[in-house]
């Protein structure tokens, strides 16, 4: 025999789901003003960048028209996203170097590569750390013209400049 819900039991339910809402609100509170007056992107972004300044601090970065100058004079982009993003589009002339690749010492594409090649990786946009995390592996296998072009490829595309797909 099946026991019918109560009102009782439903105002009970009713009332635990009010006390974790408050609760939750209240010990998350300056997130939640921050979301309502519009301002918890940019708070975000500003402690993502902190995050990065302390975990990456040996990292050289480059904004977009620095990106741009570097793929002008020849230097080599690394796209740091997933084979299938990059098989659909990518920086024209880069190679796909996905940060999981670096764990195998010997990668096909760094052999013989001079260490002081410049190399500017970039991953898919802005809050991604892909491009931070495969510009300090390379960095610690001795390249010394590294750098990490931290508005991805989105803000790259975005811009009009030149892409490709894999052939």
């Amino acid at each position: 025999m099946k026991k019918s819900l109560w009102p009782g039991d439903i105002l009970w339910a009713g009332y635990l789901l009010f006390l974790a809402a408050f609760f939750g609100v209240m010990q998350h509170r300056p997130m939640v003003s921050l979301g309502w007056q519009g301002e918890l992107p940019a708070y975000i972004a500003k402690l993502r960048e902190a995050r990065r300044q302390v975990q990456f601090q040996g990292v050289k970065t480059v904004n977009l028209l620095q990106a741009r100058a570097l793929w002008e004079t020849g230097a080599l982009f690394i796209d740091a996203r997933k084979p299938e993003e990059f098989a659909e589009l990518h920086i024209e002339g880069a190679y796909n170097l996905p940060p999981d690749l670096f764990k195998n010492k010997d990668v096909q594409l760094l052999v013989g590569l001079p260490k002081d090649r410049r190399i500017v990786v970039y991953c898919g946009q802005e809050a991604c750390d892909s491009a931070l995390q495969a510009a300090e592996k390379l960095q610690s296998q001795g390249f010394t013209q590294v750098a990490a072009y931290l508005g991805g490829f989105r803000a790259w595309d975005e811009a009009g400049y030149p892409v490709d797909t894999a052939q």
